[in-house]
């Protein structure tokens, strides 16, 4: 239980919260309530207190926000929504980004092997997943591609630490658990 002046620190963190249109940092929150010390541990407790009820307080990528339960998502869909599947080339892209961030472009077709459409990277963008992350200081400064807080949110993670790493992938069967054999030779026994 929240006491004393934390509850009152708690009181303005959770109406603050609860009006804000979109998550907030820890450095928003302060130009809101003033310095009041680590807001953390009273986000946390905040947190804890709203963990058993039909809205939770979360932490998405260093953002706090209210939510909706999980478990109780399916009540507040009046109709259902269409399910827009993501193209491969789409779900490559995304995991390049994802798993490289910031990437440019000839980056992400160099992990691929194979040209990325500019197509797909607007869906990932329309989709609020992706965003620009500015230039590379690199000869012809090509714009640099990042995940969103909406990324992490869509994906229930807390951070990109929590990817899946290599290990995880391998066990879900999404990738071989050996490496590719090499290509035999050329009948000179050289390679050309």
């Amino acid at each position: 239980m929240i006491e004393g002046d934390d509850h009152a620190l708690a009181r303005a963190l959770e109406a603050i919260l609860f009006a804000a249109e979109v998550p907030l940092s820890l450095a928003e929150l302060t130009r809101h309530v003033g310095e009041r010390g680590d807001l953390v541990p009273t986000l946390r407790a905040l947190a804890q207190s709203y963990a058993p009820r039909g809205i939770n307080l979360v932490e998405r990528g260093g953002r706090w926000q209210f939510q909706t339960a999980p478990d109780l998502g399916h009540h507040l869909r009046s109709n259902r929504e269409t399910v827009k599947k993501l193209s491969r080339a789409a779900v490559e892209t995304l995991a390049v980004i994802a798993y490289h961030e910031p990437v440019t472009r000839p980056e992400i077709e160099e992990i691929r092997g194979v040209a990325v459409s500019g197509g797909t990277i607007d869906v990932l963008m329309e989709a609020g997943w992706v965003r620009p992350a500015g230039r590379r200081e690199t000869p012809g400064r090509p714009l640099q591609y990042a995940t969103t807080p909406e990324f992490l949110a869509h994906f229930n993670l807390v951070s990109r630490r929590d990817l899946p790493g290599l290990a995880d992938l391998k066990a879900a069967g999404l990738l071989d658990r050996e490496p590719p054999r090499e290509l035999p030779l050329p009948l000179g026994g050289r390679e050309e």
